[in-house]
């Protein structure tokens, strides 16, 4: 079995990247978003078109086959999940609608946040009248305080039967430090509606999904994970009996958020939110690594979304902390991204009070998508811009596969943009393409600047369709100096599954006091730690069992969430020894939390003194995979000539007008090849823009380099 498959969903389109025999090939098909298991088989049908063999021949040749998905964030958008009852600690029944008081804003982009005439809280996921509480109580150390009636379950389990629940979530207070009434509450609910009755009813309890401390967000993650769990079952089950049914041979697997991949049959719904830019933030460290480069940013412009991450030290560094999914605050170690409404899809408009341009949030998606795609969209859209910009070639879009209506899409930004701005068409098509530079600049700029880094400093991954389109243009707006291209830029995230290790991340809530206040040689529970820590490798062996994998396969690597004995808020760090043997292994430990929270936040910032305690501990299990090898050719010269295919007139802005700009083949240039912007390279799943100011080299790996010649950042 030599090939290897991966499949990433978009909000517009569905990348497929594969790997045969150490060479490699990609494909892009309109993602369909009635039916997900389409643009799957598209996709197939797509990539082995490229590799010149019937699909069944190819699945049964195929060795893996990934997939990242949005099934579940669709069913959360699109309120489709079924209908839930939620069973927590009698008097608490409020939890998910009071939501720490911070609803409102969970989610939002700033600019909404800000609006509190029109601002709203989210729908519920679950209504007031499918949430019951029962007597109970178990403290924070685990102690029953009130014992659970089993007869008082039975009965709220019938109340929300009778008002229509389908299934349960079971969060009970301090469930994590002592799980035993949720899963008495399990228990009663499997009794009553045993599997052999066709009302049975799937039960899913919050300390299994999230051990960890936080009531609100512990909830919620069983909350969201219980109502997609239908779903992606239905769907992703019917994907795997399809590539079995055509010839794959091996069990689905999933991209998860955190970095890695499982089987479908060992996913948790919750695990594949946001799962493409994880995969896509893993390619990056591949390529730093490749590179030999510290400090890259990820970003990914799509159809419908802008996508980034900070790369620190060659591997994924950064986690977040307090992820939201929709509207909805949860927990887990899942990739740090970012995302905002700004893509090719992003719809320009007018503030009519204002007289202002903005560019997204919203996104005209891949239905009816663009003005240009002759769908029956009407508001312009960036690529609608690029377009009208002469950026991108009506009739060579996506290979020629994908013909473009240059005509309408001036047409639509005449009349929308243009006269209400009092501008000529490809003035008002400029301010388009410029301002969604500008917005996804300024997000670079936040994300690299909030994390204490220097944007200059960073190399930046293009990826997406349009991401080397816009790549320079958002470089130059936070200073960075270099664009990497690579030659599988558009379907980036699907590349960087390809090289994904088996992995998860296993972790609990257990607090332990290192060193107390001014009393830095207070012993501390070592029996305590490394029986957490022994917890969790047996999970880990046990779940890699069922995988196939033994425990000499598995890499173990210990973090912890450690703080000062004052403060609110922990930071992560990775600890020197999986075990404590003596308390020079806890002062090891300790100092590792003290670099580590003064790099983040300065060294004046670390109080030792205070006491250090541990809040939680976290163990990443995995079985390493082989990335794809990018085979690498001898350099030519600079001389590009031969991919020249000719002139066309490109708009570049003020300063520099309507030129008549070179433009090349992708596939026909050869490694060594340079030449100097302005310029347009035409691939056959996206096009490489290189203004005025930067040049552009192919190395030996088929990465188009393109680095700033002349001065600084543009700040709109």
């Amino acid at each position: 079995m030599n090939h290897s498959i991966d499949i990433d969903v978009g909000g517009t389109f569905t990348d497929c990247f594969a790997t045969a025999d150490g060479t490699w090939v990609s494909a892009k098909v309109p993602t369909t978003h009635h039916d997900l298991s389409v643009c799957f088989s598209n996709a197939l049908e797509a990539i082995a078109g490229q590799l010149g063999r019937p699909v069944e021949d190819m699945l049964a040749d195929t060795g893996v086959l990934r997939y990242s998905t949005t099934i579940g964030i669709n069913a959360l958008i699109e309120r489709t999940g079924p209908k839930l009852g939620l069973i927590t600690t009698r008097g608490f029944e409020d939890t998910i609608y009071v939501g720490r008081s911070r609803q409102w804003g969970d989610g939002l982009p700033l600019e909404q946040v800000r609006d509190l005439a029109t601002i709203r809280k989210p729908e519920p996921l679950i209504p007031r009248e499918l949430v019951a509480g029962v007597s109970e109580r178990v403290d924070s150390s685990g102690r029953v305080l009130m014992p659970l009636d089993p007869d008082d379950v039975r009965e709220q389990v019938q109340t929300l039967v009778d008002r229509g629940a389908t299934g349960f979530v079971v969060a009970l207070l301090w469930s994590f430090a002592n799980p035993e009434h949720e899963l008495a509450v399990q228990e009663v609910i499997r009794e009553e509606y045993p599997d052999t009755y066709l009302g049975n009813f799937p039960v899913i309890c919050s300390h299994q999904v999230s051990p960890r401390v936080g009531e609100y967000a512990r909830t919620m993650t069983a909350v969201v994970d219980a109502y997609t769990h239908a779903a992606l079952s239905d769907q992703l089950f019917r994907i795997g009996e399809m590539c079995r049914k055509r010839g794959y041979q091996r069990p689905l697997m999933l991209v998860h958020n955190s970095g890695g991949s499982k089987k479908l049959t060992r996913t948790r719904a919750i695990d594949t939110h946001a799962a493409g830019p994880a995969a896509g933030v893993f390619g990056t460290a591949t390529v730093a690594r490749l590179y030999g480069l510290d400090d890259m940013l990820f970003t990914d412009v799509g159809g419908t979304s802008f996508d980034i991450a900070v790369v620190s030290g060659r591997a994924i560094s950064s986690y977040d902390f307090r992820p939201i999914f929709d509207r909805w605050r949860v927990q887990g170690s899942f990739v740090e991204t970012k995302s905002i409404g700004a893509g090719g899809g992003s719809i320009a408009w007018i503030d009519e009070a204002l007289g202002r341009l903005h560019v997204g949030p919203r996104s005209a998606g891949s239905m009816p998508g663009p003005v240009a795609y002759d769908q029956g969209g009407e508001e312009p859209t960036v690529t609608d811009a690029d377009l009208v910009l002469g950026m991108l070639d009506p009739d060579y879009y996506l290979g020629g596969r994908f013909p473009l209506d240059v005509d309408s899409a001036r047409e639509a930004i005449t009349e929308r943009i243009a006269k209400p701005l009092g501008v000529d068409t490809d003035e008002a098509a400029w301010r388009i393409h410029h301002l969604a530079n500008a917005v996804m600049g300024q997000e670079i700029f936040t994300e690299v600047a909030l994390k204490g880094h220097d944007p200059k400093d960073f190399t930046i991954v293009a990826a997406g369709g349009a991401g080397p389109v816009h790549a320079c243009g958002y470089a130059d707006f936070v200073g960075a100096r270099r664009v990497l291209a690579l030659p599988f830029s558009s379907v980036f995230c699907a590349f960087g599954s390809s090289g994904m290790d088996v992995m998860h991340i296993y972790e609990r809530t257990r607090r332990l006091a290192l060193t107390r206040f001014m009393r830095p040689d207070a012993a501390a529970d070592l029996d305590a730690f490394n029986e957490v820590v022994d917890e969790l490798r047996a999970e880990a062996e046990r779940d890699f069992a069922l995988e196939g994998f033994t425990p000499d396969q598995l890499h173990l690597e210990l973090e912890v969430d450690m703080r000062f004995g004052t403060q609110l808020n922990s930071t992560r760090v990775k600890a020197p020894k999986p075990h404590l043997s003596s308390q020079e292994d806890v002062a090891e430990l300790c100092a590792a939390f003290v670099d580590e929270f003064g790099r983040q936040f300065s060294p004046e910032a670390a109080f030792p003194q205070a006491g250090i305690d541990i809040q939680e501990l976290h163990l990443k299990a995995w079985v390493p995979a082989t990335p794809a090898a990018l085979p690498e050719s001898a350099l030519d010269g600079p001389g590009a000539t031969p991919a020249l295919t000719g002139h066309r007139p490109v708009h570049w802005g003020p300063g520099h007008g309507t030129v008549e700009t070179p433009v090349y083949r992708h596939e026909r240039l050869r490694p060594g090849n340079r030449f100097d912007g302005p310029a347009i390279v035409e691939a056959s799943d996206t096009t490489i823009v290189v203004p005025p100011g930067w040049d552009l080299t192919l190395d030996a790996y088929g990465t188009c380099v393109l680095e700033r010649t002349t001065g600084e950042e543009v700040r709109p």
